[in-house]
């Protein structure tokens, strides 16, 4: 074993280790509250949605742990055991091509990996979330779901990826900076064509009904500068009971997706304040700042591939061929999350900062930071949130602030 593997090896370790940590303080500190709710949270949650909610966590924790074994256990059998290898030898020069070869050898890895995690689905899904009444998905359901994913891995993933493994023969060595514009600008195109082509393929999207709900939630957008043509109920209740309102598009292609269970759990006030949160982010700019820093990391992944395929040292390190690009982009896939965990906290502190932001602009748009308070309130006891989590794993997994963070800053 090289020293490449081996340092491979270690991180792969170390992130377990890690992982394991995180879930096992989470769970000591979720224990440690659970005779009682703290005195700040009183109000939040009764005894027994406490004591659920506790039951909850623990139980997303154990299953989180074991997830992480496994993930741990399959990636160093990919890397180790010549599954890899034995996969290329027998796409490589089956279709015409290496970009063709390149491409089929990077959809069939995704969709094994894809199948070797479908026995987790399947028990987050019908097990864990079933345990604690959030799942209203049918196994037929379910199914129909996983198919639709792996055919659009096939219809989108492949064709793409065959452009960008193509533009080699066309582009030479500045190939990574036309891929990664191929890439981004497709990523770009996709977040206007989501909601319209995508999404209805999973779910019903329908335009807020008439009404007094209807009129208040525009008369705040157009109060908010947002001016929306349309606010989208989306009937997210036919596969889980946890309730989301969400962003998507920019420009005159942006829109506010609220799911049907947050419009059944909020007061019309709440779902203003929600709405307001939404709208804050596209005033407060952040869409833009989180196009614009994605650009620069796919920039900066696109140039590490390049180099790393030109390196003869990395893909011989586990078996597949040096020089070739197709290998380099999975394996720099497989190998990027050990590293990218340990960033995790830099990205989840800039999201949080986002969080209060947007909070602060409901605040000020509704005039009140009453509602907004009720609705964390509500949606943290529908969706049975963990109220008290150890602050360093919230510092590694949280994208957003506690219930007790953003109820204080709203104070503030």
């Amino acid at each position: 074993m090289g020293w490449f593997t081996l340092f491979m090896v270690v991180l792969v370790i170390l992130r377990l280790a890690a992982q394991l940590a995180l879930e096992a303080l989470n769970r000591m500190e979720a224990r440690r509250n659970a005779m009682r709710c703290p005195d700040a949270l009183a109000e939040v949650m009764d005894a027994a949605t406490y004591a659920r909610s506790v039951h909850y966590t623990v139980a997303k924790s154990r299953f989180g742990s074991v997830q992480a074994a496994y993930d741990a256990a399959v990636l160093l059998a990919l890397l180790f055991s010549g599954a890899l290898p034995w996969l290329w030898a027998r796409l490589d020069g089956l279709a015409p091509g290496k970009a063709w070869s390149g491409a089929l050898f990077l959809v069939v890895t995704g969709i094994v990996l894809g199948l070797l995690g479908l026995p987790f689905e399947w028990w987050s899904r019908f097990r864990l979330e079933g345990r604690f009444g959030f799942n209203n998905s049918t196994l037929g359901l379910w199914a129909a779901d996983q198919i639709k994913y792996a055919l659009l891995g096939l219809v989108i993933g492949f064709p793409l990826m065959w452009r960008v493994l193509a533009l080699v023969g066309w582009a030479g060595p500045l190939w990574w900076l036309w891929g990664f514009a191929l890439l981004f600008g497709f990523q770009i195109l996709m977040i206007v064509l989501y909601p319209k082509l995508i999404l209805p393929l999973f779910n019903r999207l329908s335009p807020l009904p008439e009404g007094d709900q209807r009129e208040r939630l525009l008369a705040l957008s157009e109060r908010a500068g947002f001016r929306a043509r349309t606010i989208g109920v989306m009937d997210g209740s036919k596969r889980s009971g946890h309730s989301n309102a969400l962003f998507t598009g920019f420009g005159r292609f942006r829109r506010i997706v609220i799911f049907d269970t947050l419009m059944a759990q909020l007061a019309p006030e709440e779902l203003e304040a929600v709405l307001a949160h939404e709208i804050g982010h596209y005033k407060c700019g952040h869409v833009p700042r989180f196009i614009a820093l994605m650009a620069l990391l796919q920039f900066g992944a696109f140039a590490l591939v390049a180099w790393l395929a030109r390196a003869p040292w990395f893909n011989a390190a586990f078996g597949l061929p040096g020089g070739v690009l197709a290998p380099a982009f999975l394996l720099f896939g497989l190998l990027g999350g050990l590293v990218t965990f340990w960033l995790a906290p830099a990205g989840n502190w800039l999201s949080r900062r986002n969080e209060f932001e947007a909070d602060a602009f409901a605040r000020g748009a509704i005039g009140s930071s009453a509602p907004m308070i009720g609705a964390l309130r509500k949606l943290s006891r529908e969706n049975l949130s963990n109220l008290t989590p150890h602050p360093v794993y919230s510092m590694v997994y949280y994208s957003h602030p506690t219930l007790v963070e953003r109820e204080r800053a709203l104070q503030r």
